[in-house]
């Protein structure tokens, strides 16, 4: 019998990023697999987000190479789902639920009519977010855990591969956390989550792999699929 071959969807091959002329991240070699939970943890200001940033391509390595799903980062990245940390959102703009989710789907032509599967998917997006009878309400009137709801369905909206998440938990209730990675977990039946979060509860119990990163290392990122019990030894956070 046949081991089923695991699809390869991102790959960091020895790649460096430099920071006002100095060394940021180092021999950054890193392997995600289409079924993987994947969380990052590590010191504040230790390049867990500009790790993300590689990734998605807002950020350019100073060597290294970048593969998303077989491409560049900014060909690859229009198969991931992306949401940023909240503070780089205006949560005080008059916009509904359903319009934000709806965006997503723009692409970045602002003045794009929208069509019939635009709004199919938006439907769905908000359907697997459970935030349905949300849809005509305003940003400003949610708390915090339904925002956070409402921009990952909005990173659902193009139906990704794989969902890159950047701290979504800040501030939130630990119930509230407990709900969102159960929703993470049943995502991860269909793409690759990767997820930063400095809670090492949820990572432990919730994560299949976890990937430290620390500016200071030699090589700033050390990667493990490891059972929860070890992670806290291993990374040292």
């Amino acid at each position: 019998m046949q081991t089923e071959t695991r699809k390869e969807i991102i790959r960091l091959d020895n790649v460096w990023f430099d920071y006002a002329g100095e060394d940021f991240l180092k021999n950054l070699n890193l392997v995600v697999f289409q079924d993987d939970f994947l969380g990052i943890v590590g010191p504040n200001g230790g390049g867990k987000t500009t790790l993300l940033k590689l990734i998605m391509g807002l950020l350019k390595p100073t060597k290294g190479k970048i593969s998303v799903f077989g491409k560049s980062p900014e060909k690859g990245r229009k198969q991931l789902g992306y949401l940023s940390q909240f503070k780089e959102i205006d949560f005080d703009f008059p916009i509904t639920v359903e319009e934000i989710v709806l965006l997503g789907r723009t692409n970045d032509h602002f003045f794009k009519k929208f069509s019939n599967k635009d709004r199919e998917q938006t439907d769905s997006a908000l359907r697997k977010m459970g935030i349905e009878k949300l849809r005509k309400r305003k940003l400003n009137e949610l708390s915090g855990g339904e925002k956070q709801r409402v921009f990952v369905a909005r990173a659902l909206v193009n139906q990704p591969q794989a969902l890159v998440l950047d701290e979504p938990m800040n501030n939130l209730d630990m119930s509230i956390q407990k709900e969102f990675y159960e929703i993470l977990q049943d995502l991860n039946k269909e793409m690759a989550i990767i997820i930063v979060d400095h809670d090492l509860d949820m990572i432990t119990n919730f994560a299949k792999e976890v990937a430290c990163v620390n500016k200071c290392s030699t090589h700033s990122i050390r990667y493990h699929s490891v059972t929860a019990n070890k992670i806290l030894d291993i990374c040292h956070v």
